[in-house]
Order: C-alpha cells, then sequence, then structure tokens
C-alpha cells in the first residue's frame, strides 16, 4: 500500500546538486515517499542507491529496483549500513530533514496539535519513548532545556512550571490533554505560530533529531569520495545552522581551523555560498517549500 508523502521541496536543485555520475554510488538519508530517490534513480545506469528511513510507512513506499536497497534505520549509522551493505565510500549523499506531511495528516501519529490523538511523536513506531512520556516523565528544568534549546520559545521555563503543576493533577496523553494545560499561557496572535514551536520542540526530543543530524554529517565524512557531494535540505534555524557550521568547518562545532600558513583547513568545498530557497511557484504550488533552506558542499580530502 502506498502511503502519501509530501510533494518533495526543491526536487531538480536538489538532485541536478548531487552531480550524480550514472554508475555511481549514492544515499538518500530520508525516504520518506520516495521522491528524491526516484529521481536519482532516473538519472542511474548501472549505479546504485541506498535509502534510509526508520520509520514502517515509509518502507511500504519501497521502490522495487535491483539498484535500490532499503534500510528501515536511523540514518545516524550512515556509515556503519554502508559498510555492512559492503559499500566503502559513495559518490553522494542527500538529506531532507523536513517532517512529512504524512506524519502531521495521519491523526494517529500524534504529531500535529490539529487533530486529537495521543500525544505520541515518534519517528519509530516500535520506540518506547514517546511525547507523552516525555511530558509525564521530564523534570522541570528538562521541559524548561527542550523548549528553550528547539523551539526557541521565550517562556519557556514558565512553560515547563505549568505543565509539571498540572500533570500531578492529572496525566499528560492525547493532544488535547497537552493542549488544554498550554492555550491559557499562549499569546493569542500568534498562537498557531507558539503551538508549531512548541510541538517541534518534542518531536526534535522525542526523535533525538538534532543528536542523529550530527552523528550523520560526520558519517557522511568517512562516507563520501573525494569530489562526493554532500546535499541537505533544512526548515529550521536549528537544522540550518548545524549545517551552515559543519559544511563551513568539516566539524559539528564548526570551529574553523587553520594551518601553519593561515589558510582554512576544511575537507569541503562549498558549493554554494548562499542558501538555494524555493521560488515563489514552488511555495505557492507547495506551502511546505516556504521555509525550506538547500546547502550544498563538496568533500576536497
Amino acid at each position: 500500500m502506498n502511503k502519501t508523502y509530501h510533494i518533495p521541496v526543491l526536487l531538480t536543485e536538489s538532485v541536478d546538486a548531487l552531480n550524480i555520475n550514472p554508475a555511481g554510488i549514492y544515499v538518500d538519508v530520508t525516504f520518506g515517499g520516495g521522491g528524491h530517490s526516484r529521481e536519482i534513480l532516473n538519472k542511474l545506469t548501472t549505479g546504485k542507491l541506498v535509502a534510509f528511513d526508520r520509520d514502517s510507512d515509509a518502507e511500504a513506499n519501497k521502490i522495487n529496483d535491483d539498484r535500490f536497497i532499503f534500510v528501515r534505520n536511523n540514518f545516524k549509522f550512515l556509515h556503519n549500513f554502508l559498510r555492512y551493505n559492503e559499500i566503502a565510500e559513495v559518490d553522494g549523499i542527500l538529506a531532507d530533514f523536513g517532517v512529512s506531511s504524512h506524519h502531521f495528516d495521519d491523526a494517529s501519529r500524534g504529531f500535529s496539535f490539529r487533530y486529537n490523538a495521543e500525544i505520541d511523536m515518534r519517528m519509530n513506531k516500535n520506540s518506547d519513548f514517546s511525547a507523552a512520556k516525555l511530558l509525564n516523565e521530564y523534570s522541570e528544568s528538562e521541559l524548561k532545556r527542550v523548549f528553550r534549546d528547539y523551539g526557541e520559545i521565550d517562556n519557556a521555563g514558565l512553560l515547563a512550571k505549568i505543565i509539571v503543576e498540572k500533570r500531578n493533577e492529572k496525566q499528560i496523553k492525547t493532544v488535547d490533554d497537552f493542549l488544554e494545560i498550554i492555550k491559557p499561557r499562549t499569546p493569542k496572535k500568534d498562537e498557531n505560530k507558539f503551538f508549531a514551536k512548541v510541538f517541534q520542540a518534542l518531536r526534535i526530543e522525542v526523535n533525538q533529531e538534532i543528536d542523529a543530524i550530527e552523528q550523520m554529517l560526520v558519517h557522511s565524512l568517512k562516507s563520501l569520495k573525494n569530489n562526493g557531494r554532500l546535499v541537505v535540505i533544512t526548515y529550521h534555524s536549528l537544522e540550518d545552522r548545524l549545517v551552515k557550521n559543519f559544511m563551513r568547518s568539516g566539524n559539528i562545532d564548526g570551529k574553523i581551523e587553520k594551518d601553519f600558513y593561515g589558510n582554512v583547513n576544511c575537507p569541503f568545498k562549498l558549493i554554494t555560498r548562499k542558501a538555494v530557497v524555493p521560488s515563489d511557484s514552488e511555495i505557492e504550488e507547495n506551502s511546505r517549500a516556504r521555509s525550506a533552506k538547500l546547502r550544498v558542499a563538496e568533500k576536497i580530502k
């Protein structure tokens, strides 16, 4: 059964940025509905494509092609699974970090504040850690960290305090349970924007998204051939800042290292000095494209 996923954002730009060798080996670390993967396969002859996704719903979209390998696991294990499939190096890696509209539209997954359901948010449905578990068990200081760091919410401390107080009266099980707690403290002018930030923060923590991105980026250096391309689409500032700094420095801390002569010592050459953004027409057709940014780097050493 085919699951409905989002229309791929910056599809042509991202696949073109891979500079595909028809006989090369490529990785799509965020398979989802398979839009980017199918476009890559269209450009391959004898090459191979490895696709990662930890969601069982995405596995239903697997492509029946001898050149295609699907890995149902977290992309943070990129290097290990490439080695498992006897692939030493690849010609290009594509990552589209956005959450699929499939996850938001499937009320049962608990990703959206638009529908009442169990407040879940697990990308991997086999995980035993959900948003409900987080909200009911994290300490006040841990909740504050999540909302401050991953939602960039100004009153993160107050929000955490209220959640701890209210959950002692009644466990938080559903989206409506949670909204009932936070609505009285929500800025009325930007209510949806505030909810979006709060739910983003929970989703990032539940799925350990930042840690996974960091590990994948580090593994990309081990996995790319010289002149191999790293192509990344981001949707919020936390992701974009991390990717931009990594491509400029070659390390997660974003620390620029120089040699004895003062030359920047980075394993990447930036192909995009400034992020590529969708056209007005693409944004009009696909609202998800509004915040997308494409960055591309080539491994040079």
